[in-house]
Parts: structure tokens; C-alpha cells; sequence
């Protein structure tokens, strides 16, 4: 799906990069360039990613037109209801984000206009990612309701994904629903998964509230996979599932335990003890990097 996104003059340098390592293309009109592979930002000429902007590809006012309009299908309004939330996701799980005029009405977000930036961000399977610190998030391969936290581009999203595959594998009778709520998790497409979490269930493209409520309901999980938790909007829909018995398995922004303590809502998560391990992810050895594992008492069980 990347090749078909991007016009010929950007596929051409895009195509000297290594896939497995190329996280972001970022295109700003009448700028550079740039792209993220393997953590570090760079600029892509037509030989590939180089540090230097000398030869870099300059991003066409026709680019972004050319982007959005297949990643509509040709269709703007049938994507609104993702673009008012600042993004897009295609086939594949590929997200890209949007930078433009913010139209409201009656205070109401009702369409961006006069788009300026995309940042296409190109999700990877990494089989056995998660496993250097599974048995610390398991017990009989069942798992601790856990939280994983990382900066942006550091590999949750990757992680929760192998976690799912790897839990589905060794316990082949456990129900694992997957809320995806931007199909980044399983990329899911016409009712197709296009990035393996195993044998799971998955409600996509819904707020979390909607999906926990009738994914318990109906589909009787015994863990639920998310991402991305908003510890001021979702921790209700956590603590609902957890005491109803459902583990809970989410990713959230933050680059380490200090900064979680300093989110809003953190302290009324640890007080309730609703999860009961904490991973932290970083980029300091590329994405992914395990900086540790913590009990639901913040103290490191695993420090890598």
C-alpha cells in the first residue's frame, strides 16, 4: 500500500531505504523531505535517507493532493470522521497524520481545510518483540492487566501486537479481543488482517467506551488489547473491564515512569492498582529499546 500512496518522484528515493527500518515520511509543502528510519530523522534524496538537505526530494504543492486523494479513494468526505480527529488510516495499518485549517462549527471540529503537512507513519511486525519480558507480564500464560508506556515511535504499538501473537499462541483457548480503535494494532482492511496479532477478535475504528461495553458483552474476552489510552477519558471503560474480571493489555505516551506520575489521572490509576505491571519502551538502542518492568507498586522488577 506504501508504494501505491506516495507519487513516482518520492517513491523513487523512498525505494532506496530498507523497509523493515523506515518508520515516518513526513511531507511539508515546499520543504525537504524528511524520514524517519530506525529512530533517526533524515532527508530523502533520490539515493535514499542522508543526513545533509543538499540533494534532498522538495515536497510538490500536488503531493499531499496526490496522498489524500488515494487515501480517500478519491473520496475526501468519506474519510472526514477520521480527518476531524487529525489523521487517516489506510490498508495495512499505515496512519498518516494531518497539519492544516481546523474548520468549526458551532464550536464543533467540522473538517480540516487547507492541508499543509502529512507525516505517513508505516507500521512493522517484529515477531517475538515482546518476549524478552513475557514472563514478567504472565503467569501461566495468562497475563497481568499491564500498561506500556512510550515515546512516540518507540515501538508500542509493535509490542502490543507481538504480545497478542504470542499470548494467542501459547494459550490457543484464551479469548483475546483487540480494540483497535485506528486499525494500527492489526490493520485491518475489509475485513482482512493485514499485520498478524494471532488468533483474536477485533471491534475497529470505534471509541473505546463503545467497544469495551459491547466487546465484553458479546464477545466474552478474557483480555482486551488497546492502544493509545487517555488516562482522562478511558480509565472508566479500564476499570469496568478489570472488574468484570477481563485483563487489560494498553499502550500510552510517555517516556518514562516519572512522566507517567505526572499525568493527569495517573494517581487515581496506581491508588485503584487496576494494572498490575508497568513496561517502559525507549528509543535510546532503536525502537523498542526495553528500559524495564514494573510491579503495580512502581518498583522495577526487570531492568534492562
Amino acid at each position: 500500500m506504501l508504494y501505491s500512496l506516495i507519487p513516482e518522484y518520492v517513491l523513487n528515493g523512498v525505494k532506496n531505504i530498507n523497509l523493515s527500518q523506515l518508520a515516518e515520511i513526513r511531507l511539508r509543502i515546499g520543504a525537504p523531505i524528511m524520514v524517519n528510519v530506525s529512530g533517526e530523522n533524515k532527508f530523502l534524496t533520490p539515493n535514499g535517507a542522508e543526513d545533509s538537505d543538499e540533494n534532498a526530494i522538495i515536497c510538490k504543492n500536488s503531493t499531499l493532493d496526490y496522498v489524500l486523494q488515494v487515501a480517500s479513494n478519491q473520496s475526501l468526505y468519506t474519510i472526514n470522521d477520521q480527518l476531524i480527529q487529525g489523521y487517516i488510516t489506510v490498508k495495512g495499518g499505515i496512519r498518516i497524520g494531518v497539519a492544516g485549517e481546523v474548520v468549526t462549527v458551532n464550536g464543533n471540529i467540522n473538517t480540516i481545510k487547507n492541508i499543509t503537512s502529512l507525516n505517513i507513519r508505516i507500521p512493522h511486525e517484529i515477531k517475538n518483540c515482546s518476549l524478552n519480558s513475557y514472563l514478567y507480564l504472565t503467569k501461566n500464560n495468562l497475563p497481568f492487566s499491564t500498561l506500556i508506556l512510550s515515546p512516540a515511535g518507540a515501538g508500542k504499538t509493535t509490542f502490543i501486537r507481538d504480545l497478542a501473537y504470542q499470548l494467542s499462541k501459547r494459550n490457543k483457548k484464551i479469548n483475546i479481543l483487540i480494540v483497535d480503535e485506528r486499525s494500527e494494532i492489526t490493520g485491518i482492511s475489509e475485513g482482512l488482517m493485514n499485520l498478524n496479532a494471532g488468533n483474536v477478535d477485533v471491534i475497529c475504528n470505534s471509541k473505546k467506551k463503545f467497544a469495551f461495553e459491547n466487546g465484553i458483552r458479546s464477545l466474552k474476552p478474557d483480555v482486551i488489547i488497546t492502544d493509545e489510552l487517555n488516562l482522562s477519558g478511558d480509565l472508566v471503560a479500564i476499570e469496568n473491564a478489570i472488574s468484570s474480571g477481563v485483563r487489560v493489555i494498553a499502550t500510552i505516551h510517555a517516556s518514562s515512569i516519572h512522566d507517567l506520575k505526572n499525568k493527569h489521572g495517573f494517581t487515581e490509576l496506581l491508588s485503584k492498582k487496576l494494572f498490575e505491571r508497568f513496561v517502559v519502551l525507549s528509543l535510546n538502542n532503536g525502537a523498542g529499546t526495553m528500559e524495564g518492568v514494573y510491579n503495580d507498586n512502581l518498583s522495577c522488577i526487570y531492568c534492562g
